[in-house]
């Protein structure tokens, strides 16, 4: 046999190979939320910190072409002296095209304040936001749970959502959660101490265990809904993600995703199969669609002890 036809026959089989791996490999999507803004240590921070550290995230979330929905808690805009130049944060992020959502005025729970509580948080929580995006002709239409807490019983999660359809919203699930506020609390206080020793273990630690989480809701989409759906990412506004976003959308990238608009990724037909989860505790919507379809559910993967541990042990910011 000649070179030229074995070559020839080598690069006919490395071709097939290539495309029976692209009609196998899944076509990984998601799509970036970030809570608590206008940061998640707003209350620790002054105006001017926040305004950095939204300055950074931005930047970052630019330079990667993603565009991510903030989701807004009114309540840390109101601190004497920096109000306006706290909402000026918020319209950062519609300076940079992107979009916000609700997140209730104060962060409260449904499961734990009550409906009457949940809805007041509500209505509070979007009196600011819908006036920058009417500046801007848009509208006020996602609304992201806190906590994750949907509702302890059927009755009260259907009239929380009725209550929300009706003014407008669309709920934004989770999928995908790998707990980046417990390492950015951390991160946070050791960027306050100047320890960037512990500021560059955190990253480590927090890239690594974000890379362990993908693999196990990859593993866990397949068995619930037999494939892998569009995924929404929720993340929070603080230092580690303003500062490190970016190793985070490389890793994300080398797991094959590509990045969508949250509006892209609720149009995946998993965003409407049935969902009657109720519990105490908030969780991803692949356990909803678990426990709604009698599936059993798998153990997640824990934050590290030693880092729990380290996130209790934090002085707790005076919330007013």
């Amino acid at each position: 046999m000649s070179k030229m036809r074995t070559l020839m026959i080598l690069a006919v089989w490395a071709c097939a190979a290539l495309t029976s791996r692209a009609a196998t490999a899944p076509d990984r999507q998601i799509a970036v939320t970030i809570d608590d803004l206008p940061a998640g240590n707003a209350y620790s921070m002054s105006a001017a910190d926040v305004t950095e550290m939204t300055t950074r995230l931005l930047a970052a979330l630019r330079q990667q072409k993603i565009l991510a929905v903030g989701f807004v808690n009114e309540k840390k805009l109101y601190r004497t002296g920096e109000v306006d130049e706290r909402i000026k944060a918020l319209d950062l992020w519609l300076d940079a095209g992107l979009e916000l959502g609700n997140h209730t005025f104060s962060h409260v729970s449904l499961n734990k304040g009550g409906l009457k509580a949940f809805e007041d948080d509500v209505i509070q929580g979007e009196t600011v936001t819908r006036i920058l995006l009417a500046q801007r002709k848009m509208t006020l239409r996602y609304f992201r749970h806190p906590f994750l807490d949907t509702g302890r019983d059927l009755k009260t999660r259907r009239d929380a959502e009725a209550f929300l359809g009706e003014r407008g919203y669309l709920i934004a699930p989770v999928t995908l959660d790998a707990w980046d506020w417990v390492f950015g609390g951390i991160y946070d206080d050791a960027k306050k101490r100047g320890d960037t020793a512990l500021q560059q273990e955190m990253v480590s630690s927090y890239l690594a265990y974000t890379d362990v989480v993908f693999a196990f809701y990859e593993q866990l989409s397949k068995q619930i809904v037999g494939y892998e759906p569009k995924q929404i990412l929720l993340l929070h506004g603080n230092w580690l993600e303003a500062e490190h976003i970016g190793e985070l959308a490389d890793l994300i990238r080398k797991r094959g995703y590509r990045f969508i608009t949250l509006e892209d990724a609720l149009s995946d037909q998993a965003y409407s199969l049935p969902d009657t989860y109720v519990s105490e505790e908030g969780r991803s919507w692949l356990d909803h669609w678990a426990i709604t379809l009698g599936k059993p559910l798998q153990k997640y993967p824990t934050v590290p002890a030693p880092i729990m541990e380290r996130y209790d042990a934090l002085p707790k910011p005076h919330v007013p």
